[in-house]
């Protein structure tokens, strides 16, 4: 069923919708002229929920950097907020760890757009 999923959304599609998601309700560190700037680990649980697959981290500078890995690809919808290509690790993570760098505040904020955006019909019948 994941992998059926997965098959079915196209991955620059997401980042459209996620950058219309992303702001200063995702992350303090959100600028308009960045606006993948500290979503990552939001970013990563949200979609790890959404589409499965695996957490994935690697450290940039002196913090880390989340991201997901799904049916064997490594997927980063966050990697526009460096002006240099990462050096990815690879770090297998998980939610627990990903939420010590993001509130759950941030995560139920980006997770409602996030669904009403990919999926309105759902926010139809929530208000019918």
């Amino acid at each position: 069923m994941e992998e059926e999923v997965f098959q079915l959304i196209n991955i620059s599609v997401i980042e459209q919708k996620l950058i219309q998601c992303w702001s200063h309700k995702t992350s303090s560190r959100y600028s308009e002229e960045n606006p993948y700037k500290g979503q990552c680990s939001v970013t990563a649980i949200v979609i790890h929920e959404i589409l499965g697959g695996e957490i994935l981290k690697t450290r940039v500078g002196n913090q880390w950097h989340y991201y997901n890995f799904i049916n064997g690809q490594r997927i980063d919808f966050t990697k526009k907020q460096f002006e240099f290509e990462i050096k990815y690790q690879d770090i297998l993570s998980n939610s627990i760890d990903a939420f010590t760098d993001t509130s759950i505040v941030q995560y139920i904020s980006l997770k409602e757009k996030l669904l009403s955006i990919l999926y309105p019909e759902i926010e139809l019948q929530k208000n019918g």
